[in-house]
């Protein structure tokens, strides 16, 4: 593409809800307002429910074609074959009825899934799809370390971009290993997307030593807006994806991001000192991708459950803890119900001992 990508990226899989259904109504506002600060880039993925056919509806219907840019994904985890692999292209491309992806992603590679990618032959699939037009960059998203980073890249360095997990507290993180996978990334000369900057909003909403830090140095700039520039301001990002929920969230991030200014070093050192005091935290590094509830057997709602224990580990809130909890399973999906078949685990980006953690909240909140 011949324009620079501006450096925020609309993240598609935390859309607004009315009901069951997404509210594109809202998502139609939160698209002119990104639209028209001058941002572009918009990611969705086959596995986002209803987020493909918002997007048409809110997006593709209503803009000229060269006036975005769209990324999806294809995700082996869901197919049975290699035919049933390349089927969710077409179906992908129905969802949307954008005619082509700018950009196209092999999804959510990790250790226990990268050599179904192989099996299937769908790093030749991208590059058929792009030899034809249909897709204009190819690359993948990736949850595990660099060492599987710098094999992939090393065997297929036909691709154009990686897309990492990348936000402050997960820098040096060993499960999550941030830093080395970026800089494996950039030894290889790849442009990188940054997904889950502010870790499923937990750092939206971090502890509040972390919340006291940057309030007394900037009262008027979000908790978000701190993880956003933190990613924004490494070398070779080509956008920072944030899965924006409701208009206010995108107001929030267009009001930094406009005009992006890179963090300056005494910034920088607040970020140090963030890091430091998140080292300490016990909370559960959950960023509520809910890939964990796809397959439970149970459905427990894994995500809301841990975001309620969250409250009572990072800020002391047991009442509030435990309210978020009732409400998690109203339903009567509780954390007791986990049988412990760790398909959950098997799935989570976060390399969570999601088993554990449930007993764990079930101590807490049943016991």
């Amino acid at each position: 593409m011949s324009r620079e990508t501006k450096k925020l990226g609309f993240g598609l899989m935390r859309l607004p809800r009315k009901g069951p259904f997404t509210d594109v109504e809202q998502v139609k506002k939160m698209v002119d307002l990104f639209l028209e600060a001058g941002f572009t880039y918009f990611d969705t993925a086959f596995v986002y429910l209803g987020s493909e056919a918002a997007i048409r509806k809110a997006l593709v219907e209503r803009y000229p074609r060269e006036s975005y840019t769209l990324a999806t994904k294809l995700n082996v985890m869901l197919a049975s074959n290699e035919k049933a692999a390349r089927k969710q292209f077409e179906t992908s491309l129905e969802r949307t009825g954008a005619g082509y992806f700018d950009y196209y992603l092999l999804h959510a590679l990790m250790s226990n899934n990268y050599k179904k990618y192989d099996k299937f032959h769908l790093w030749d699939f991208g590059k058929e799809m792009k030899e034809k037009g249909l897709v204009k960059q190819f690359g993948f998203s990736f949850h595990a370390g660099p060492e599987l980073l710098d094999q992939l890249l090393t065997e297929h360095p036909e691709v154009d971009f990686v897309q990492l997990q990348i936000n402050y507290e997960d820098w040096e993180n060993p499960s999550v290993t941030a830093r080395a996978n970026y800089e494996t990334a950039r030894k290889h000369g790849k442009q990188i997307v940054v997904m889950e900057p502010v870790k499923g909003g937990r750092l939206a909403d971090p502890p509040a030593e972390v919340k006291k830090l940057f309030e007394g140095y900037a009262p008027q700039m979000s908790c978000a807006s701190w993880a956003i520039r933190f990613a924004a301001s490494l070398d070779g990002i080509l956008t920072v994806l944030s899965g924006m929920s409701n208009v206010e969230q995108m107001e929030d991030n267009l009001s930094y991001m406009k005009e992006f200014k890179p963090l300056n070093e005494e910034e920088q050192e607040l970020i140090r000192q963030a890091q430091r005091l998140l080292g300490k935290s016990s909370t559960i590094p959950c960023t509520a991708c809910h890939y964990c509830t796809e397959g439970c057997p149970k459905q427990i709602p894994i995500p809301d459950i841990f975001a309620a224990d969250n409250k009572q580990l990072g800020n002391g809130q047991m009442a509030e803890a435990a309210a978020a909890y009732e409400k998690a399973a109203a339903d009567g999906r509780r954390a007791s119900d986990c049988i412990g078949c760790r398909q959950c685990e098997n799935a989570c980006p976060q390399h969570i001992a999601v088993v554990n953690r449930l007993k764990q909240c079930a101590d807490l909140f049943e016991g």
